[in-house]
């Protein structure tokens, strides 16, 4: 949506395709309502500006001139209300920004390291479409990977979450240790195979639970694999359900309201871009003059065989000072019209368990739109586009990378 709603606001004759029946990513389509990535955790300082930021506002969760908020993961409080922001936004440039909900990109046909074709599956049948200029969003690097370009994918990848809601829940001081315990004795009883958390919110609602707490390894780039998650997750969410609902007070009359629809995935393939993001890169805090987008969330990297306990090993939990995130690594190599945005960037995997989450995907994405409007304006490719003038056009836009006063 971000990288859409860029290249529109450039005026680049722009085509969305989104596999769902709504835009909003991990946020309408896995359920999960945090901006995380918006502000630095140690002073709340907002790091990112731009469409999140915007999308933040227009949700009511900040003043536009707002610098600071609290906590540093704001959360919003409807993902229908969301769905209808965005259908509103993306329908909101005309013809220069034209939408396809229910279309699966399937394939690619690529010719001189370029894309001359990308097909895409919907009520219409295969439709083949002709872009100038390509940018990947599917999270998995499935236009990357295959046109061609260098992907890669590190083993073991971390496991995938379903979220899922339960209502009519009285909230007690005891609620999450005592739901965290019965869920360590399900375990034990062989009634559910892995949790973590569990992590339990009341955001929608003062007697709605909103849940993260499944964790189901597998690769979600395998059809088979994907296909198997989403019913394991679905099996967990309701092994969990039950398992409250008789043992946890607090939760005897409550009734499961929904799950997904899509499991949310956290790693599959990354692109091995004209630039690999490293950890020590965000450790060292190193500037890139062609930085395009700031990070500031933690080393976040979930372990796909550990039950219980914190959510990352590894890394440490690693908190960074806020980061520059440079053009480079969104440029693939080897295919000279196609830019990626969001998890699937080019990162070593330390690196993307910190530049992987919501906002700083949504970053990514506006640089990308913004970028490959640029580059159809002049007539050239995204790969020679200049990064440091990207980062001009995107600061003076209200975006692009934080910059310390």
């Amino acid at each position: 949506m971000g990288a859409a709603l860029a290249a529109a606001r450039n005026n680049a004759r722009t085509l969305l395709i989104e596999r769902a029946g709504f835009a909003g990513g991990i946020i309408t389509a896995v359920g999960l309502p945090y901006f995380d990535g918006i502000a630095d955790k140690k002073t709340g300082r907002i790091v990112v500006r731009g469409i999140p930021f915007e999308l933040l506002v227009k949700m009511g969760r900040c003043r536009p001139d707002a610098t600071s908020i609290r906590p540093h993961n704001p959360t919003i409080d409807s993902t229908e209300r969301f769905k209808l922001l965005a259908d509103q936004w993306l329908g909101a440039h005309g013809e220069m920004l034209r939408v396809l909900y229910h279309t699966q990109v399937c394939d690619v046909e690529s010719s001189g390291g370029h894309i001359t074709k990308v097909f895409a599956a919907n009520k219409d049948g295969l439709v083949a479409i002709e872009p100038r200029h390509v940018i990947d969003c599917t999270g998995d690097g499935d236009v990357a990977a295959w046109s061609g370009a260098p992907v890669e994918k590190t083993q073991p990848l971390m496991p995938m979450t379903l979220h899922f809601r339960i209502g009519n829940v009285r909230q007690t001081r005891e609620l999450r240790a005592r739901a965290k315990t019965a869920l360590i004795e399900a375990e034990k009883a062989g009634q559910l195979p892995m949790f973590y958390g569990p992590g339990i919110i009341f955001q929608f609602a003062d007697d709605e639970a909103y849940v993260h707490a499944i964790r189901v390894p597998g690769d979600a780039t395998d059809a088979a694999d994907l296909t198997r998650a989403e019913m394991q997750g679905r099996r967990d969410a309701w092994a969990m359900f039950q398992t409250w609902k008789k043992n946890v007070p607090g939760f005897e009359d409550s009734y499961f309201v929904t799950c997904g629809p899509y499991i949310g995935v956290r790693e599959t393939r990354r692109l091995a871009g004209r630039y690999v993001l490293t950890e020590d890169d965000i450790r060292s805090r190193r500037r890139f003059d062609d930085a395009i987008a700031t990070g500031c969330w933690y080393m976040d990297r979930h372990p796909n065989r550990t039950t219980v306990g914190t959510a990352n090993t590894g890394n440490g939990g690693y908190q960074p000072d806020p980061y520059d995130i440079p053009y480079g690594a969104i440029v693939a190599r080897r295919v000279g019209n196609l830019l990626v945005a969001g998890r699937c960037h080019s990162a070593t995997a330390a690196a993307a368990s910190s530049t992987r989450v919501t906002v700083t995907a949504m970053a990514l994405g506006q640089a990308a739109g913004t970028a490959a409007a640029m580059a159809s304006k002049t007539r050239t490719s995204v790969a020679e586009l200049n990064g440091v003038k990207l980062r001009e056009e995107l600061s003076a836009q209200g975006a692009g990378p934080f910059t310390e006063t």
